[in-house]
């Protein structure tokens, strides 16, 4: 009898869960370990899910969990610093016809939908728990868990994020790079007459936005240069965010009133990495955000990380041999789509830096979107 082939996922975000449910779908053992205790089940506002995102969802099996608890939509409205509506435009549907163009949704709830469904999936979670390459050969990986055990495994997946420790490990130099823009992210009260983004350019800030998360929330956001966060105390982090949201109108006055605990406002720069060449070494192989970030320019970030997930669990359930060719067609497959979303993601943001007026912004973005259509 053939030994079942195991697998370690590092990381339980979108990218580490996707992954180990559709592993596992395919008969494939595998371990999941998360560094953090709490699997980052109340991390986060609010998530703007485009079309492609929702492809994935639907694969993964919690199409339906999310058309509840999310809020769907079809058509951004761009509008002035006092909430005058110059341009609506109706959102592409990447995902294909059959799903909406946009669901915003809270992110704590994402995480929670796809939490459950890796539980269900039969993989064994470790939280709490780190994860140490110790060597490897063309045949598997050995691994100590942060409990001090030690186990070899056929391939390791770093879904580890940003600051991804495995990716150093395995001696992939890229780390993310600030762009110069940050985002203060909070959670709200949705007022009734918001049932899609709004976006103003212009006034205090770069951009004063915000997304419908359900029937009673949304989260909303504001986008300015970067300042040193060592500078802006915690228990500031509401009144400076109010301190630009005061400035625009609309729905923006009543969304403000509720802008008071600093706990539940979050403070957070831009980056931006693109690993080059190929996004493995040996049998330890990236996906999501230990492989490339953009700023949020976009809504693209997640959608990305699930799609990382979904065509390497294809590569890798549709092969008997797991080689460097297998890796390496991973990655060249992934590159092609992933490099024009994290370049356009940072022109946007660098021509409002740049003050660049007459910048296709619309152009740029219609281009992307359109591309993204394609099954990845």
């Amino acid at each position: 009898m053939t030994q079942p082939r195991t697998v370690l996922v590092v990381g339980g975000g979108a990218a580490g869960n996707a992954i180990t449910i559709l592993l596992r779908r395919a008969g494939i053992a595998v371990d999941l370990v998360e560094a953090r205790g709490d699997w980052n089940a109340t991390a986060g506002s609010g998530i703007t899910l485009q079309g492609n995102a929702l492809r994935v969802l639907r694969e993964l099996g919690v199409w339906d969990r999310i058309e509840a608890s999310g809020f769907g939509f079809g058509s951004v409205g761009i509008t002035t610093p006092d909430g005058t509506v110059l341009h609506t435009q109706n959102d592409l549907r990447t995902g294909g016809d059959d799903l909406p163009a946009t669901v915003g949704m809270q992110r704590p709830q994402l995480q929670q939908i796809l939490i459950d469904t890796v539980r269900a999936c039969g993989a064994t979670i470790r939280l709490g728990t780190s994860a140490h390459i110790l060597d490897q050969d063309a045949d598997g990986v050995l691994v100590r868990l942060g409990d001090g055990t030690e186990r070899r495994y056929d391939l390791v997946v770093a879904a580890d994020g940003l600051g991804s420790a495995t990716r150093a490990a395995i001696g992939i130099t890229a780390k993310p790079e600030p762009t110069g823009m940050a985002i203060w992210r909070v959670a709200a009260p949705r007022p009734a007459g918001v049932v899609r983004t709004d976006l103003a350019y212009g006034g205090p800030a770069y951009i004063a936005g915000y997304c419908p998360t359900s029937e009673s929330t949304l989260y909303a956001y504001v986008v300015e240069a970067n300042r040193d966060r060592a500078s802006i105390p915690a228990d500031s982090y509401a009144d400076e965010m109010r301190r630009l949201t005061r400035h625009y109108g609309g729905f923006w006055p009543e969304i403000t009133a509720h802008i008071t605990d600093p706990a539940k406002v979050n403070y957070t720069w831009f980056d931006r990495m693109l690993v080059e060449g190929s996004w493995h070494r040996g049998r330890v192989v990236l996906v999501g955000d230990a492989a490339h970030c953009c700023p949020p320019t976009l809504a693209q970030g997640a959608a990305l990380s699930l799609e990382d997930a979904w065509v390497l669990a294809q590569h890798l359930t549709g092969s008997d041999t797991w080689d460097e060719a297998l890796f390496q067609a991973y990655y060249e497959r992934r590159i092609t789509r992933v490099r024009p979303v994290v370049e356009a993601s940072v022109q946007i943001g660098q021509w409002q830096l740049d003050g660049v007026r007459d910048a296709d912004v619309p152009g740029l973005m219609a281009r992307t979107m359109t591309m993204l259509r394609d099954l990845p």
